[in-house]
């Protein structure tokens, strides 16, 4: 199933491609994106907040370049749309968070400044769980933000609002924040591409932070190539070095993490498929890695560091935090020093024995999370991040894509598989190839 505009089936990079051939202009594609969030984001929740006269104007600066013939970059008058914790100038910028409702960006994060300098169109600020600290998108002063193939689902999070309008059309492509797999396991549980970049290549200037360690800014796509336009428009510093030629390690997490045998399932055809493209896939066990202790080590990192970046308006404002939010961080505060510098260490350490352990690879498969979409009255799984902590752990670029759907052909909720590589073109070449078709949601196709 496609979606029935075409403006919206062409994703970032067919609208370059449908500018280029001036078949559409950038002014119509917002009025379309304006419109489907107008139409159908009341049954999302994805946006929070729209610039349609900011859009507009951007769109129509825009439309004269592309007249020109001289566009800024491929991404140029690509409408986009913004998580609640990134700065853009004149924006809500709240992380989700009710204490900061009325803050408005004064100047624009780093990496919404090289978007605008690429020419592309913010459209607006998009839910996210509390303050980044959870993976649900149940936001108590926002509202829920569903997931777009099932109402009453999680979309996952932080950047749920990120993962659920990319995934709905809303939007050609998000920004989201990722500090133990925000990005991919929205990305995941709304059936698109979504990437975490490796550290430091796209700066978080700008951001509201839940963990400077651990939080990187990636985009939400429907395609690969989509997410490396954007991702390439933010970039800074260069890429490591490829790993091509080297075998591709399949984790073997049997006996080590809990997975839902439907995630298991398309997991184990996707390497089936990698093999049947020629791929040589070695099957990689991390014995002396521990899924759980790792997640709750970035737990401790980030209601540590979440403590000293609210800690004011904490003060200020106790009453704009929820309770489990403010526990999270009061938890965090009375962590000892020792406690704290051996966490440290022991990221530091677990980084280390990663990547050696990855040192013969092109990189890992895994799931992208040992179950898929849940209800959001059902308990919360504590594992969500098992798999996709060990990308920021590492420091390493990851891509969640698209394995299918728990009912198959029938339909269902979206299934995902994690690539973790050591440069972000591997991990989406590698997403690009493997990937099922990105289903479209039903109610959001027309």
């Amino acid at each position: 199933m496609a979606f029935s505009n075409p403006v919206v089936e062409a994703g970032v990079a067919g609208l370059a491609a449908l500018f280029r051939e001036r078949a559409v202009t950038p002014s119509e594609a917002v009025e379309v994106y304006l419109s489907r969030i107008e139409r159908l984001n009341p049954r999302l929740n994805a946006f929070l907040a729209v610039d349609a006269d900011g859009a507009r104007a951007a769109a129509l600066a825009s439309g004269a370049r592309w007249a020109a013939g001289r566009p800024l970059s491929p991404i140029d008058g690509v409408p986009i749309g913004i998580k609640a914790n990134i700065a853009s100038v004149g924006l809500p910028l709240h992380a989700g968070i009710d204490a900061y409702r009325d803050q408005v960006a004064d100047h624009d994060a780093a990496c919404v400044a090289r978007l605008k300098a690429a020419g592309a169109v913010i459209l607006g600020v998009l839910n996210m769980h509390e303050g980044a600290l959870g993976a649900t998108t149940d936001n108590p002063a926002f509202g829920r933000c569903q997931n777009p193939h099932w109402n009453g689902f999680t979309p996952g999070g932080s950047s749920g609002g990120s993962g659920a309008a990319a995934a709905a059309g809303l939007c050609a492509a998000a920004l989201g924040t990722d500090t133990m797999g925000s990005v991919r396991i929205p990305s995941g549980y709304c059936g698109i591409f979504g990437l975490k970049p490796g550290r430091g290549r796209v700066s978080t200037e700008g951001v509201i932070p839940l963990s400077w360690t651990l939080d990187n800014v990636g985009p939400h796509a429907r395609s690969a190539e989509d997410c490396r336009l954007v991702f390439e428009a933010m970039a800074e510093g260069a890429a490591a070095p490829s790993a091509e030629g080297r075998p591709w390690a399949a984790l073997d997490f049997s006996g080590q993490v809990r997975v839902d045998p439907r995630v298991v399932w398309a997991f184990e055809d996707r390497l089936q498929a990698a093999r049947d493209l020629g791929l040589t896939i070695e099957t990689l066990r991390l014995d002396d890695y521990d899924f759980g202790a790792v997640r709750r080590l970035g737990l401790l990192i980030s209601e540590v560091e979440g403590h000293v970046v609210h800690e004011a308006r904490l003060a200020e404002r106790p009453e704009g935090f929820s309770r489990a939010f403010a526990d999270g961080l009061a938890w965090g505060a009375r962590q000892p020093a020792p406690r704290l510098a051996k966490a440290y260490r022991e990221l530091e350490a677990t980084a280390a024995r990663l990547r050696a352990r990855l040192s013969g690879y092109a990189g890992l498969l895994s799931p992208t999370t040992p179950q898929f979409a849940f209800v959001f009255d059902d308990p919360v799984p504590v594992n969500q991040a098992d798999f996709t902590a060990t990308a920021n752990v590492a420091g390493l670029p990851a891509t969640a894509f698209p394995s299918g759907l728990t009912g198959g052909m029938d339909g269902g909720l979206p299934l995902s598989v994690q690539v973790m590589a050591w440069t972000e073109a591997d991990a989406l070449d590698l997403a690009r190839t493997l990937a099922r078709p990105v289903f479209t949601p039903p109610d959001f196709a027309g």
